[in-house]
């Protein structure tokens, strides 16, 4: 494998390569692994992994010789084997599915997905089964051969677009693999589960009719001995999860009730006589059965939900049976299976058709209720680790570690807790909210007459039977009306009165934050809640302060008319906490108080500003002389954040020909901005925090930032020349948007101005892109064909005809040649764009194509569609080339689509030319890696669908660019040596 030698493929070298992957060295598990890559895509892996079948031993080199043959028939049977070599290909894979017939599994697996892949694509193959029974015999191990590739059969045919056949092909090798089939495999699997008692207890057995499911009609299996060999399965342990997932499966498969009536109410009873194993398992504390059983009952539920809306006391049965799984599920590991079929039957009960089915299930859904404010609460610890907690610490309710150190457990019963918090709100729709939140109530009083008068500082006994309804009643915070008068005046009072437990002071904190808009509504609740949480902030917790923060936010948001008389006071808090604040309750806190000052009367907003952002300013400007290190530069960074959230809340409506008072205070504030960019243009995060306040000024104050423009521009202009930078190209892209000349009142001097800035701005990217190669500049590509595309949306008619239009265009080529998802999209939208003006829809803003009199538009200004087309013309060959390249060897999927825009727009466009283009290029491919042949059959077939718009037009285009340029990535590596002939051009600019 040494560099520049011809690669050898033999098995030995195969299986170097393998053991070198278990190395340690990075470099050389990466030349293996490109090695590996190579050879997978070479002819020689034929006859190298069949080879590797016949006699290696070794588990892993068998299952990776397997694996690869998979691939081989999947991508490359109808470019590397001839049709009169399927025949001994088909019988090599059936020797060797009859050598590995007893295993192992994952090799005898594989070998049955590729017989039946080479059986999708060898169409004249039409006696399928009978040549695979026939040769694989009657032996055990044979018997489970055949159950395998039964049952990957079935998910290969669907799969099938992975292979090159046409989809007429597929279509009808479909039917000739599963319908016409679908008969003889059920006898075939009638009559091995009734050969034996092992066989009808065989998992692979019912792993096989779930697969077939999908062919065969499913009340054909119901009505068939095959029904009571799945249910007996369920009774056995170790057929129980193949028997339910089957079973299951034919509940889904009868969906449609009114399709499947006669199925429904035969499978329904056979479904029923299995719940007294509900409880059965649970005493045997068999998770597993118990888990399989209730996902049987959920599949089931949720298939027909719409009977048991329809027929409640009919169903009632299976309903029950699921209550009983979540009543049972002590550990919580299956009631989250429960979880959509609750969701699913309440859809149809809030519905007034349904109200009858309703109030038949209204007891179903309170118990539901009850169940889940008992699995809300947290783990009760080992009273031995509480002792011993206990004796280490004086604080033992905070001390104690719930789930003993396992952070991952911790995270999942985290997420857990809010899908029942989704089930909550569903039983909300059911019940109606005020009996939900009496539930709350009733478990707050229950805890407080049972355990209030036992609180002691150090203590809180049973705290996880208050905590959880209180996080009951946060999640159920989005269906409380804001005019609830019944039950939270109740519940309010009490909740600023919970014992000072860190779990307990976080939830009622978080129930505060989600009832705001509630309290805005009742402000006579608004003192207490308030204090409670500004005095939280004293508490050393951080999860407690995090929650105060978010709280502040939410309170200062929606009752912030209720806190305009404490603005004054508030900022003396603010002061004082702000520094002791992590950085995102900072950033919450921030945006809370600044939504009380937006709130204030335009005469007090410049000295409202001032009193709170001066303090903002002076910190940055410590800060800033501070820095010595990273640490210190990006605190500046964080910092700016604040002040940016300011320019974004605090927003006045300002009447016309009034000054703006907070542009006035934003003036005073620019300069020391200007400072701190001036003294780490070297530093990326402070010069991105900088650009985006500024840009958040623009977008804010629109065209009442006239008078910051100059030295806005300025800095920006000596920004990116210094830095090279794109954040600088951000803020121009704003400044181009609100001033354009479709904006009311925007002076056209002012709008000539800023248009050549941009033009100077593009001038100085274009120098850089030309001093530099594109891999070392994404974020300023990105950025700079950002602000193009909006320069193309409101100044095409200055843009287009201007001296930089092509030297645009060439680097946006050039720029094709990265890989990185952004910049190339980004480029990528840009060419989309401008490709429209060449035809009669270009993609501007609405007033930059001419309307006549009555407001209809009118053509499209016939001097920019020459310009584009004389554009094409002399370079869009140039361009086809890259896009193709990046399609077929360097683009990220993600580019896929946008580069077949391209494309398409081009055929659109200059479709003889672009078909000539598109034979050129792909003649440029790495020789070897495609066929003379191939290049001519899909240029004529692109041809035809351009000539025939009937067959498909350009649509159809698209898809044979795209399956071409997919199958040329699946099978070729990128060339080590670089891309040749496709090598993109460097991008000179000389302007």
């Amino acid at each position: 494998m040494a560099s520049g030698a011809p690669d050898a493929f033999t098995p030995d070298h195969v299986l170097a390569a393998m053991a070198t992957m278990r190395s340690p060295d990075a470099s050389k598990k990466t030349a293996a692994m490109d090695f590996l890559t190579r050879f997978q895509k070479s002819e020689s892996a034929w006859s190298v992994t069949v080879a590797m079948l016949q006699s290696s031993t070794e588990a892993e080199a068998l299952l990776f010789a397997a694996t690869t043959l998979k691939g081989k028939i999947t991508f490359d049977l109808a470019n590397q084997v001839q049709p009169d070599q399927l025949i001994e290909l088909r019988n090599q894979v059936l020797l060797l599915l009859k050598k590995y017939a007893s295993g192992p599994r994952p090799v005898r697996v594989q070998l049955c997905v590729c017989l039946a892949i080479l059986a999708i694509q060898m169409t004249t193959w039409k006696d399928v089964l009978q040549t695979i029974v026939a040769a694989l015999g009657n032996e055990p191990d044979c018997h489970t051969c055949i159950l395998d590739f039964l049952r990957v059969l079935p998910e290969e045919v669907t799969e099938g677009r992975k292979v090159t056949l046409s989809e007429d092909d597929l279509a009808d090798r479909t039917v000739e693999l599963l319908g016409d089939n679908a008969d003889h495999v059920m006898r075939l699997l009638t009559e091995y589960s009734q050969s034996s008692p092992t066989a009808a207890k065989n998992p692979l057995l019912l792993e096989c009719i779930t697969s077939w499911l999908r062919e065969v009609p499913v009340s054909t299996i119901v009505n068939s001995p095959l029904l009571n060999i799945i249910i007996d399965a369920i009774g056995d342990e170790s057929t129980i999860q193949a028997a339910s997932e089957c079973l299951g499966t034919i509940c889904r498969e009868t969906r449609d009730v009114d399709e499947n009536i006669e199925t429904v109410q035969t499978l329904l009873p056979r479904i029923i006589e299995l719940r007294p194993n509900i409880k059965k398992y649970v005493e045997e504390e068999d998770s597993e059965s118990f888990k399989s059983l209730t996902l049987l009952f959920s599949d089931a539920g949720d298939a027909w939900v719409v009977a048991i809306a329809r027929e409640p006391i009919h169903f009632r049965p299976l309903v029950d049976a699921l209550l009983e799984c979540a009543a049972l599920d002590k550990d919580c590991d299956v009631i989250k299976y429960t979880f959509g079929f609750w969701y699913e039957l309440k859809q149809y009960l809030v519905l007034e058709r349904y109200i009858e089915s309703r109030l038949q299930f209204v007891d179903v859904y309170s118990k539901l209720v009850d169940i889940m404010l008992l699995r809300l609460q947290y783990p009760r610890p080992d009273p031995e680790d509480v002792e011993a907690t206990n004796a280490a610490n004086s604080i033992t309710n905070t001390a104690l570690d719930l789930f003993d150190g396992d952070r991952e457990q911790e995270e999942k019963f985290r997420e857990f807790r809010h899908h029942m918090g989704d089930t909550l709100k569903d039983a909300c729709e059911v019940l109606g909210v005020t009996e939900c939140l009496a539930k709350v109530l009733d478990s707050i009083q229950a805890w407080t007459g049972k355990c209030a008068a036992l609180v002691t500082p150090d203590s809180v006994p049973n705290w996880q039977e208050l905590e959880a309804p209180l996080f009951a009643m946060r999640a159920m915070g989005r269906m409380v009306s804001k005019n609830e008068d019944t039950v939270l005046p109740q519940i309010m009072p009490l909740l600023v009165q919970v014992p000072n437990h860190e779990k307990l002071r976080f939830a009622a904190i978080m129930v505060f934050g989600r009832y705001t808009e509630w309290t805005a509504q009742h402000p006579e609740f608004l003192e207490p809640q308030f204090n409670y949480i500004v005095a939280s902030f004293q508490i050393e917790s951080q999860e407690i302060i995090r929650a105060a923060a978010q709280a502040i936010k939410f309170f200062c948001t929606d009752c912030r008319s209720h806190l305009s008389g404490q603005v004054i006071q508030m900022q003396q808090f603010y002061n004082q906490i702000l520094d002791k604040l992590p950085e995102q309750s900072q950033e919450e806190i921030t945006e809370g108080v600044a939504n009380v000052v937006a709130a204030q009367g335009l005469e007090d907003i410049y000295k409202l500003l001032k009193l709170y952002v001066d303090p903002l300013v002076d910190r940055l400007m410590r800060k800033a002389n501070a820095a010595t290190d990273d640490k210190g530069k990006l605190a500046i960074a964080d910092h700016l954040q604040l002040i940016t959230t300011f320019a974004q809340s605090v927003v006045p409506y300002v009447p016309a020909g009034q000054e703006n008072p907070a542009v006035k205070y934003w003036q005073e504030v620019f300069p020391v901005l200007s400072t701190v960019l001036e003294n780490f243009f070297s530093f990326t995060p402070i010069c991105e925090r900088v650009c985006r306040c500024w840009r958040v000024m623009v977008v804010s104050y629109r065209t009442d930032m006239t008078p910051l423009l100059p030295q806005m521009a300025n800095k920006l202009a000596e920004g990116f020349t210094v830095s090279k930078q794109g954040c600088f190209l951000w803020v121009t892209g704003a400044i181009l948007r609100e001033f354009s000349e479709d904006r009311e009142q925007v002076d056209a001097q002012i709008t000539e101005s800023i248009y050549v800035f941009f033009e100077n701005q593009a001038t100085s990217v274009l120098r850089v892109m030309s001093e530099l190669p594109p891999a070392e500049l994404p974020d300023v590509i990105e950025d700079f064909f950002r602000l193009l595309v909006d320069a193309l949306l409101f100044y095409p008619h200055k843009l287009i005809p201007s001296v930089l239009f092509t030297p645009i265009f060439e680097a946006a080529i050039s720029a094709l040649a990265l890989e990185q998802r952004q910049p190339l999209s980004a480029t990528l939208h840009y060419l989309r764009d401008l490709l429209t003006y060449g035809s009669l829809n270009p993609a501007s803003s609405t007033s930059a194509i001419a309307s006549d009199a009555s407001g209809v538009p009118i053509t499209p200004n016939p001097q920019l569609q020459g310009i584009v087309q004389q554009l094409l013309a002399a370079h869009g060959e140039v361009l086809v080339k890259q896009v193709l390249a990046g399609m077929m060897i360097t683009f990220p999927r993600d580019c896929f689509a946008d580069g077949s825009g391209v494309l398409l727009s081009m055929f659109e466009l200059l479709p003889t030319q672009t078909t000539v283009w598109v034979e050129r290029t792909l003649m440029m491919l790495p020789p070897g890696t495609v066929s003379a042949g191939d290049v001519q059959r899909l240029v004529s077939k692109i041809q035809e669908r351009l000539q025939n718009p009937v067959q498909g037009g350009l649509r159809q285009v698209r898809a044979l660019l795209q399956d071409f340029t997919n199958t040329y990535r699946r099978r070729y590596v990128a060339p080590r040596d670089g891309l040749g002939q496709l090598e993109a051009a460097r991008f000179r600019f000389t302007g």
